[in-house]
């Protein structure tokens, strides 16, 4: 399929300003995640009365957007270039030239190619010029841009365009979190000083000397603290005024007597720097003086890094600081500023939790979010099939960070082990499962046997003297009441398909480990054939299964016999003609009831198994599979026979992609139907954004999952059954590489597409 090539029109580095910063980041996502499926190039925006910069990557043109006859020849060689296939246009005024950025229009009315178009502004009061220009753009546009809600609830009310042109796309943030703040402090020279900051290019209209003027105030109850003034000033106004602006507010420190507690940074930051001033910083201070400023990147950098925020009550501010995530002001207020920040100074625990407030506020628009939401975009305006990210790295970080010197722990906070909930074995079973496949699938070495090892012996702490399995492990390694309250017969079937599974995978594994195993395995003979709940006596199967396949024949083909003819039973007392099922309801990890009778049919060779198994599965995946991704079936309502509702979104968690996904890969590896790989692709996608929320459900900073997809948000607790079924379904993506599939004929219209890099 043919590599789409798309041309951002834009003011770009080294040029310096806030959108040739947004730009930038928008095309490193979206390069880093879509590479060998898209190709980006940038026509850079130069600046008034300046020549043009050399022509460096991802840059192949530049365009004085103040010269009328340049636009228009811009025009005409892009739609000469036929390897151009959508271009996207970054929107401000003052960007281009002529009345409310005319130019733009004249260029964008003579383009053939499609393309969309952001507006970083949306003014709220219009006259009728600008309104006249700004409707113009829209209607000439596949697709229209913005950032926040309140803009395109004005494009829509005050500039009439259509509500299915406009999409909301929030401006990207980097997650960057510093656990050592104190050690950052002390290398930027403000060691145990309380910081205050605002950073951006500077200009009168950022209202610096309001937060200059706070400092008075708060410097009487805090002597040490200290507001940083992070940035050049803005090359337009240094070009027009020269240092002017600065200058008043270095007099001001002055007056006020504040050298020891207000510093100017008067440089053009880099994107680490940034992150680490923003990282220490204890308060962010957004002093703008525009009511209408629509968006602000320093506003949303400054929350995603942790920052408790004071701001004016611009429009972004209004949506993004409700709920406690931050203090909303007046405008050229300095003592109501300075009345919430010695509040916040003195009380850590309201900043900590206005802290991790933001960085909830703003996990929905990290960049690679923000890059998926485009390449939505990109797609729908050129009517194609959705292009996906690129496979991430199948990197062991969280997992290694859940798990301590006992076993791995049940759930986070976020992304820290909580161990108030201590340990369960139906957790370290499936870890047991997820490192012996690493191992397989990838390379064994010295740290993943160490994790095998500690979930080896833990499942050994848990088996009791019968061979039967306890669950539920506190902190201090005691046995907790929940086990005598909760049946534990699908926790035991769990832990015999993850010591099968080790001992099917025991060419990778050290031999004392293998022995270990084999020897709890031996022990669980004295039980297994008595299971009664479906989903126990499915895991046994696969356990069993695994296990013939390290030590054929036996006691073991005999009880996986027996089971398998208990679960067909399940299924001929429920199934009928519309209803192909074991249960009268699904729940939670359905797939491997139809993976184990395809398991069993493989073992038995009974047809009736495979008839069972495939007619199962289908019926699985025709309730959780729409056309274009697959909508995992809610914790919150389940699914019930006669069921006529339609499911509601939300309560999607990893382990039913994870169990659907392994459930396919069996049927492939069975059957050779290539379909099965094509929903494991599918599958997979899930995690990638393709789901109902557009939102990755891995996380590329941890390397964990999230715990759940809900209907408007992402859970941000990343615990261990949501983030060990993610990496088992990530390392199943390494088998599904290896067959070498290749989508069918074109007309199959498959409705995704994974890289693989």
């Amino acid at each position: 399929m043919k590599i789409r090539t798309l041309l951002f029109v834009t003011s770009y580095p080294p040029r310096e300003c806030g959108i040739a910063t947004f730009a930038q980041d928008l095309v490193n996502a979206m390069n880093k995640n879509f590479a060998g499926n898209l190709n980006i190039e940038v026509a850079a925006l130069e600046e008034s009365g300046k020549p043009a910069n050399v022509k460096e990557t991802p840059v192949t043109y530049s365009v004085n957007p103040f010269d009328i006859d340049n636009c228009i020849d811009f025009a005409q060689k892009i739609n000469e270039n036929d390897k151009i296939d959508l271009v996207c246009f970054e929107h401000e005024f003052g960007l281009y030239g002529g009345e409310y950025g005319h130019n733009l229009l004249a260029m964008l009315s003579l383009l053939d190619k499609p393309f969309v178009v952001r507006f970083h502004t949306v003014l709220p009061y219009p006259d009728h010029k600008c309104t006249k220009v700004v409707s113009l753009i829209s209607a000439l546009a596949a697709k229209v841009i913005v950032m926040t809600r309140s803009s395109a609830d004005l494009l829509q009310n005050v500039y009439h365009v259509p509500a299915e042109k406009i999409v909301h796309i929030p401006h990207g943030t980097h997650a960057h979190i510093v656990e050592d703040v104190d050690t950052l402090k002390r290398q930027y020279n403000v060691e145990n000083r309380m910081v205050l900051s605002t950073f951006g290019l500077l200009s009168e209209n950022k209202g610096i000397e309001t937060g200059i003027r706070t400092m008075k105030d708060i410097v009487k109850q805090y002597p040490d603290a200290i507001y940083l003034v992070l940035g050049k000033t803005h090359p337009v106004v240094c070009s027009r005024e020269g240092e002017k602006y600065r200058d008043s507010l270095e007099q001001l420190v002055k007056e006020l007597g504040l050298e020891n507690n207000v510093r100017f940074v008067n440089n053009y930051l880099s994107l680490k720097t940034l992150l680490d001033y923003l990282s220490l910083t204890d308060i962010y201070l957004f002093t703008s003086k525009d009511p209408h400023q629509a968006v602000s990147g320093t506003f949303v950098y400054a929350m995603s890094a942790g920052c408790a925020v004071i701001s004016t009550s611009f429009v972004q501010a209004r949506e993004m600081l409700e709920d406690g995530a931050g203090c909303l002001v007046d405008f050229n207020n300095p003592e109501q500023i300075a009345a919430c920040a010695l509040q916040l100074l003195g009380d850590p625990e309201l900043r900590a939790q206005m802290s991790q407030s933001a960085i909830e506020k703003t996990r929905n628009s990290i960049w690679e979010n923000v890059a998926i939401a485009h390449m939505s975009v990109i797609s729908e305006a050129l009517a194609e099939d959705k292009i996906l990210p690129n496979l991430p790295p199948p990197y062991l970080d969280h997992i290694d960070r859940m798990t301590d010197e006992t076993a791995m722990l049940q759930f986070s906070k976020h992304d820290i082990p909580d161990p108030a909930f201590g340990y369960t074995l139906d957790d370290n079973a499936r870890a047991l499962i997820a490192t012996c496949m690493y191992s397989s699938e990838l390379k064994s070495s010295s740290f993943v046997n160490s994790l095998t090892r500690k979930y080896i012996d833990f499942i050994t702490y848990c088996q009791q003297p019968s061979g039967k399995f306890l669950n539920y492990v506190d902190i201090d390694r005691q046995f907790n009441k929940m086990n005598d309250e909760v049946n534990l017969e699908d926790a035991n079937g769990r832990a015999v398909w993850a010591l099968g599974y080790a001992l099917a995978s025991h060419r990778h594994l050290p031999f004392d480990a293998v022995q270990d195993v084999a020897a709890i395995f031996t022990k669980c003979f004295t039980w297994m054939d008595s299971l009664n709940s479906p989903r126990a006596m499915a895991f046994t199967i696969k356990g069993l299964y695994y296990f013939l396949a390290y030590k054929p024949g036996g006691k073991a083909v005999e009880i996986l016999q027996h089971l398998a003819a208990k679960l067909y039973e399940h299924y001929k007392q429920e199934a009928d003609e519309t209803w192909h099922w074991y249960e009268s309801y699904l729940t939670y990890g359905n797939a491997v009831l139809p993976e184990a009778m395809m398991m069993a049919y493989q073992v038995t060779g009974i047809d009736a198994y495979r008839r069972t198994a495939e007619n199962s599965l289908a019926f699985l995946c025709g309730k959780t599979f729409t056309d274009s991704h697959m909508k995992v079936i809610s914790n919150k309502t389940w699914y019930h026979r006669n069921n006529t509702q339609q499911q509601e979104d939300g309560g999607e968690q990893s382990i039913e992609v994870a169990y659907t996904m392994l459930a396919l890969n069996t049927f492939y590896n069975t059957t050779k139907n290539k379909s099965y790989l094509e929903k494991m692709r599918l599958a997979f996608s899930w995690y990638l954004g393709n789901n109902h929320l557009k939102q990755l459900v891995y996380n590329p900073l941890t390397y964990g999952c999230y715990d759940g997809l809900e209907k408007n948000n992402i859970n941000q607790n990343q615990g261990a059954e949501s983030t060990v079924c993610y990496l088992i379904a990530r390392l199943l993506m390494e088998q599904w590489n290896k067959h070498k599939y290749v989508t069918p004929k074109q007309n199959s219209l498959a409705p995704v597409r994974l890289g693989y890099n």
